[in-house]
């Protein structure tokens, strides 16, 4: 009995680890390259000079060239390389 609650302990833990594609803790920090989607549907690239999740949202600021953009997450791409 007690193998059989270990195995269902790990097995639940490991799920809510890993589950549904998602990271308990992100450990990517430096992103090379952002696109941003503006409101008229055009898109900006660049290199990230820096950027900012919020934890309280879901925005994101991102600071491409001498220009920040801050957005929902939905709207924006980090990329690292």
């Amino acid at each position: 009995m007690k193998k059989i609650l270990s195995v269902v302990a790990a097995a639940l833990l490991a799920f809510t680890l890993v589950g549904c594609n998602r990271q308990v803790i992100d450990t990517t920090y430096k992103y090379t390259y952002a696109y941003v989607e503006l409101p008229d549907g055009t898109c900006v690239k660049g290199e990230v000079k820096k950027w900012k999740d919020f934890e309280d949202g879901d925005q994101l600021q991102v600071t491409i060239g001498d220009k920040t953009y801050l957005s929902n997450s939905s709207r924006i791409v980090l990329v690292a390389e």
